[in-house]
């Protein structure tokens, strides 16, 4: 008997997902092998060697393609190895406008890497009126896009960007990290591939490194699914259970880092010591009205300024930080920190960065899913130190 359309907060339990039809495991087993039985030469039961295909990654894309409302999911080793084959749908002279504020891995891997064959980059304010008209040119082929920006938190009103890009022909991405499915579904505002670093919100757990993608096109999923197979880039059948795993408390955790987010954002703003916060929730945030209609709320990242601006002072803050944990990545149960300048975004050039506003003061949080009262004394004792 087939499912029922289900509401989000179910799809992230059932989407994609099925008893094992040999054992009738509710949980998918992990399919720890590289190759599979064949009764004759190209006679098997859907599986023949586990870089091509293994059941467990493909319960995975499943169960993202589900929850992006696509028709195709694909699984990699990274976030990063999703992007990779991504750019492997362009040729040399081909461009991507991208974003200009985004994650300093995938502007590492678009100048140092894809440059060098050719691909050209262009890197601009999607939040402008006229921006992306601008940068278009007959070389134009992939717009990149970030929402919410990583780490300023920026805001682009995906369906309208999407909209004109496709006018051109362009090929639309959005990277979906910070927001997560919970938040925005892309592909519904108009994107042809949704990218996620599924290493965050998705495994939830700070416990695996995995990318995803998900599409509507079946001429790209076929491509993508080409380059996967041939560039071999893919995660393992552990890695994909583990995704699998956090993906059932997805829409639970997502309201709790909302929650906690919120209030955080709402503490700093009036801390004497903090002399601006980026989230998205403030009225007053220019992205704020598109994002309330593009999201189903604000999330869990914020990024701050502290009254002194300087990284000396950054790193003083940090390291009294007790609850907080110093350390890279994002979108866990547990509460992270980050000095954007030195750490995710060190890799773009100080004079970009400079420009977009990530000074050596800057300080991102992944704020986690613990008592909020915790929280916000940690941050409160950490600020309170400053002072002395």
């Amino acid at each position: 008997m087939s499912k029922p359309d289900l509401h989000f907060n179910s799809l992230t339990i059932h989407g994609g997902q099925k008893p094992d039809p040999s054992t009738g495991a509710v949980m998918q087993p992990i399919f720890q092998t590289s190759t599979f039985a064949q009764a004759a030469p190209g006679e098997h039961q859907g599986y023949e060697y586990a870089r091509s295909k293994n059941p467990t990654r493909s319960a995975l894309e499943k169960s993202i393609a589900s929850l992006e409302a696509a028709a195709h999911g694909l699984a990699f080793g990274s976030g990063l190895a999703a992007i990779d084959a991504v750019l492997k749908l362009l040729k040399p002279g081909d461009e991507v406008i991208a974003s200009n504020d985004l994650y300093g891995g995938t502007y590492r891997l678009f100048t140092s890497t894809f440059k060098q064959f050719g691909i050209k980059f262009q890197f601009v304010d999607l939040g402008e009126d006229g921006a992306l008209k601008g940068a278009l040119n007959s070389d134009s082929k992939m717009l990149w896009i970030e929402s919410p920006t990583n780490p300023m938190m920026n805001i682009v009103d995906i369906a309208a960007v999407a909209k004109e890009a496709k006018e051109s022909g362009l090929v639309v991405v959005v990277d979906n990290t910070f927001a997560s499915p919970y938040l925005q579904q892309p592909l519904n505002l108009g994107a042809d591939i949704v990218m996620h670093s599924a290493t965050k919100y998705l495994a939830g757990h700070s416990d695996v490194v995995l990318g995803l993608l998900a599409t509507n096109s079946e001429v790209l999923a076929g491509r993508l699914a080409f380059i996967q197979n041939s560039s071999g880039a893919i995660c393992g059948p552990m890695d994909a259970f583990l995704c699998l795993r956090g993906i059932k408390t997805l829409h639970l955790r997502m309201q709790r880092h909302c929650e906690n987010g919120r209030a955080l954002a709402e503490y700093l703003k009036e801390h004497p010591e903090v002399s601006a916060v980026y989230w998205p929730g403030f009225k007053n945030h220019p992205g704020h009205n598109v994002a309330s209609a593009q999201m189903r709320d604000f999330g869990g990242m914020l990024s701050f300024r502290l009254k002194q601006d300087t990284k000396e002072e950054a790193v003083r803050f940090l390291r009294k930080l007790r609850v907080f944990t110093l350390a890279e990545s994002l979108g866990g149960v547990e509460s992270l920190a980050g000095h954007p300048a030195s750490m995710t975004h060190a890799s773009l050039p100080p004079e970009e960065r400079a420009q977009l506003g990530i000074s050596e003061g800057l300080i991102r949080l992944s704020v986690g899913v613990e008592d909020i009262r915790d929280l916000i004394a940690d941050v409160s004792q950490a600020l309170d130190n400053l002072k002395s």
